[in-house]
C-alpha cells in the first residue's frame, strides 16, 4: 500500500519547532515506507495546487497532512482528494500546529511528539476505507416559533417569497407582549396601531395563504437536520374554529364560569369562554377547559346553542392533538419574560397592595386593560404619588447579574403617561444606573427630567430600598434612611427568557448562555444563528432587546433561510454514520435509549435496531454504549483507533 506524508511548514508555526527533515528521516521505518512531500502553505492556494499535483502524480493509495487543526482545513484537503480523483475518507489529518509546535518549547521534544502522531495517523490510515456522501434534496419551508414582532416578520417575509411556513405559537392570540401595551417607546406609538398592519398581512394578507398559524401549540420534538427536520407539534383544542368564528361574543355573554384573567395581569376575570383580552387577534374567544364546568362532570352547551354561525363554529368535543410538518429549518423567536419581583426582597411585589410590576401597569394604562386606560389604585382612585424603582432583580448578583437595556425607557415612557392622565400626580424614580442607547431615548428621558413633578434619586443596591405600608393604607418607599410616600409603586423587573426555553433548546440541541438565553453560534459574527445549524434566532429570545433590534433579528434568520435553503437544492449527507450488525444485535434497546439524534429505531419483527444515517451524525454513543459491539461507526473503527493507539506508543 502506497501511502504520502503531506508535511505543511505553515510559515515559520511549524518550521521553527518541528524539522520536518527528520519526520521524513523517521517515515523510512514506517510501514509501507511512506514518501514525505514538505510544503511551505498547503492551505495556500499554490499549497493546494502543489498539493493536487502531486496527488495525481504519485497516486498514493492514503495520504497523511501533517498540519492545522482539522476544524480549520480538513474539508480543504478533502476537496483536494476529490479533484485529484481520490476518495476524500482516505486521507487522515495530524494537528502538529496547535497541539504540538504552539504548545512544546523544546524543538527536539516537539519533533519527536510529531514522529509519534504522524507514525499513529500512519497506522490508522492504511485502516480507512472508502466512504460516499448521499446526496438528498432539501425542504425549503420554515417553522417559526412565537408570534411576537420578530417571529411574526420573519414568518411574513418567508411568505411573501414563496415559501412556506408553520407559525406555531402558544397563546393564543398573535402580537406577543407589545400587543398588549397602549405606547412604546421611544416616540409613544400605539402600540396595537404600529402592529396591526403586520398582523392584519399574517392573517388576512396576500401570502397568508402561505402561512399555517398554530396557536394554543407547542413543539414536542423534532428529528432531522438542516434541511430536513421532521417537527412534531401538538396543539391544545381551542374550541372555536378560527375560520369560522366572526368574533360576535355571544358566546362569552352566555358562559357561567369566571376565573381571574392571566393575560390582564390578573386585574380582572374571564369567563371560560372569553378572549384573551379586548381587540386580540385572532379576534376568536377560547375556551379554558379547566374552568369550564364541564371539567366537573356537569353537562353544558351554552356557549355552543348561543352560537349564531351554526353547529360547527364550537367544537366541544375538540381534543389535543399531535400534527407533524416537515421543514428546513427553524426560527426561534419566542421572546421573553419579566423576573418574578416578588423573588426580590422588600418590594411587597404580591404582599402589598398598590404595587405592581411593569406589565402589570402596562394592562393598566392600555384602552383595551382592566380599568380601560385609567390609572387606578386598588381601591379604584386616581394615585397622586407614584413610585418606579428601577432594576428590580437587574445588576445584581444574586438575582441576575446583567442589565435589561430595555428598562429604563420604558419606566420614563410610564412618566410620561402618568403626566398626561394625572397631571397633578407626583413620580419618582429610584434608579442605580441610567440606560437610553439610541438618538431618540434621550428625548423621552428629557421630558422627565423637566417635568417639576418628576423626581431622581439613585441607589448602589436593592437591599437600601424597602417598601412598606402604613397604618393609613399608604405605602412608604425607604432609600437610605429617607422615607417617600407613595400611592402607587412600579416595579420594573429584570428581562429573562421566557418560559419553557431551557426545554425548547434541550430539545433542539441548541445551547443556552448562563442567563438562560439561547446562545448564538457568535455573539458577534453570527448572532442570528444558533448553536445548531439550521436553526435560528430571533428577538428577545437570545438577550433584551426593543422591537426594532427584534424585528432585524427576525429579517436576520429569514436571510439564512432563504440563502440555504433554495427549491430544488440538494444537500450531501456525511457518511461518517454507524452502521448495527444485526447478527450481534442482542435487542437490548440501550442504544435507542441513549442516541441524542433520535436516529436509532427498534424493528420488533426481527427483534434488531435500525440506525437511519440520514438523522444519524456519527457521534459514536450508540457505539460505546452497545454491550454486544453490534455497532461500527464508519471512520472511527475500533480497529482504527486501536491502529493510531499502536502507532503512537511503537
Amino acid at each position: 500500500m502506497k501511502v504520502g506524508i503531506y508535511f505543511c511548514n505553515c510559515g515559520s508555526n511549524i518550521a521553527d519547532k518541528i524539522s520536518s527533515e527528520a519526520v521524513a528521516e523517521a517515515a523510512k521505518s514506517f510501514p509501507d515506507h511512506p514518501y514525505v512531500t514538505t510544503v511551505d502553505f498547503i492551505c495556500s492556494e499554490d499549497g493546494k495546487l502543489r498539493f493536487e499535483e502531486s496527488l495525481k502524480t504519485e497516486r498514493p493509495d492514503r495520504v497523511v497532512v501533517a498540519a492545522c487543526s482539522p476544524r480549520d482545513h480538513e474539508a480543504t484537503f478533502r476537496r483536494c482528494l476529490t479533484n485529484a480523483g481520490m476518495n476524500p475518507y482516505l486521507m487522515q489529518m495530524v494537528n502538529i500546529r496547535e497541539q504540538i509546535a504552539w504548545v512544546t518549547e523544546d524543538p527536539a521534544i516537539a519533533t519527536e511528539k510529531t514522529i509519534r502522531a504522524i507514525r499513529g495517523a500512519v497506522f490508522r490510515v492504511r485502516l480507512q476505507q472508502p466512504l460516499e456522501k448521499k446526496q438528498l434534496e432539501i425542504c425549503p419551508d420554515a417553522l417559526v416559533i412565537g408570534a411576537g414582532p420578530a417571529g411574526m416578520k420573519a414568518a411574513l417575509s418567508l411568505a411573501e417569497a414563496g415559501r412556506s411556513v408553520v407559525l406555531v405559537e402558544r397563546t393564543p392570540f398573535v402580537g406577543g407582549l407589545p400587543v398588549r401595551f397602549d405606547e412604546l417607546f421611544p416616540a409613544l406609538e400605539c402600540a396595537p396601531c404600529m402592529l396591526e398592519p403586520l398582523m392584519g398581512d399574517l392573517l388576512h394578507g396576500d401570502h397568508s395563504g402561505n402561512i399555517e398559524l398554530m396557536t394554543m401549540a407547542e413543539l414536542v420534538e423534532v428529528t432531522g437536520f438542516y434541511g430536513n427536520f421532521i417537527a412534531r407539534i401538538r396543539r391544545k383544542p381551542r374550541h372555536v374554529s378560527l375560520h369560522e368564528c366572526i368574533g360576535c361574543g355571544e358566546c362569552v355573554q352566555v358562559c357561567p364560569a369566571t376565573t381571574m384573567n392571566d393575560f390582564n395581569g390578573s386585574a380582572s376575570e374571564r369567563k371560560a369562554m372569553d378572549f384573551a383580552f379586548a381587540g386580540v387577534l385572532p379576534n376568536a374567544p377560547f375556551l379554558m377547559e379547566e374552568i369550564c364546568i364541564r371539567s366537573r362532570g356537569e353537562e353544558c352547551r351554552a356557549c355552543k346553542d348561543a352560537c349564531p354561525m351554526g353547529e360547527d363554529v364550537v367544537n366541544l368535543e375538540e381534543v389535543e392533538k399531535i400534527v407533524e410538518r416537515r421543514i428546513g429549518a427553524i426560527i426561534l423567536a419566542t421572546g421573553a419574560g419579566l423576573y418574578d419581583a416578588s423573588q426580590v426582597s422588600g418590594m411587597g411585589m404580591g404582599t402589598l397592595p398598590n404595587v405592581y410590576d411593569a406589565l402589570q401597569f402596562e394592562r393598566m394604562l392600555s384602552s383595551t386593560g382592566p380599568t380601560g386606560g385609567d390609572i387606578l389604585t386598588g381601591e379604584g382612585i386616581p394615585p397622586s404619588s407614584v413610585a418606579i424603582i428601577h432594576c428590580v432583580g437587574s445588576l445584581d448578583s444574586e438575582h441576575k447579574a446583567y442589565c435589561s437595556g430595555i428598562c429604563c425607557q420604558y419606566a420614563f415612557k410610564f412618566n410620561h403617561m402618568i403626566a398626561a392622565k394625572l397631571p397633578n400626580a407626583r413620580v419618582t424614580h429610584y434608579h442605580r444606573e441610567l440606560v437610553m442607547p439610541g438618538k431618540e431615548a434621550q428625548l423621552i428621558f428629557q421630558k422627565a427630567a423637566l417635568n417639576k413633578k418628576t423626581s431622581l434619586k439613585r441607589y448602589s443596591n436593592i437591599k437600601e430600598l424597602a417598601v412598606t405600608q402604613r397604618k393609613d393604607g399608604r405605602l412608604a418607599v425607604s432609600a437610605k434612611g429617607e422615607v417617600a410616600l407613595a400611592d402607587m409603586v412600579i416595579l420594573c423587573p429584570a428581562v429573562v427568557p421566557a418560559e419553557g426555553a431551557g426545554t425548547l433548546a434541550a430539545m433542539l440541541d441548541v445551547g443556552c448562555d448562563s442567563f438562560g438565553f439561547f446562545r448564538e453560534l457568535h455573539g458577534r459574527m453570527d448572532a442570528a444563528q444558533s448553536t445548531m445549524k439550521g436553526v435560528y434566532l430571533a428577538g428577545s429570545c437570545q438577550e433584551p432587546m426593543d422591537i426594532r433590534s427584534a424585528m432585524l433579528e427576525g429579517m436576520a434568520g429569514v436571510g439564512h433561510t432563504l440563502a440555504g435553503l433554495q427549491p430544488g437544492r440538494m444537500i450531501e449527507i456525511e457518511p461518517i454514520c454507524a452502521e448495527v450488525d444485526e447478527t450481534r444485535c442482542a435487542g437490548c434497546h440501550l442504544c435507542v435509549s441513549v442516541c441524542p439524534y433520535h436516529a436509532i429505531s427498534f424493528n420488533t419483527e426481527r427483534n434488531v435496531s435500525n440506525i437511519n444515517v440520514v438523522l444519524c451524525r456519527g457521534c459514536g454513543t450508540c457505539v460505546t454504549a452497545c454491550p454486544a459491539a453490534a455497532i461500527t461507526g464508519h471512520h472511527f473503527t475500533g480497529e482504527q483507533i486501536m491502529a493510531e493507539i499502536e502507532g503512537v506508543l511503537k
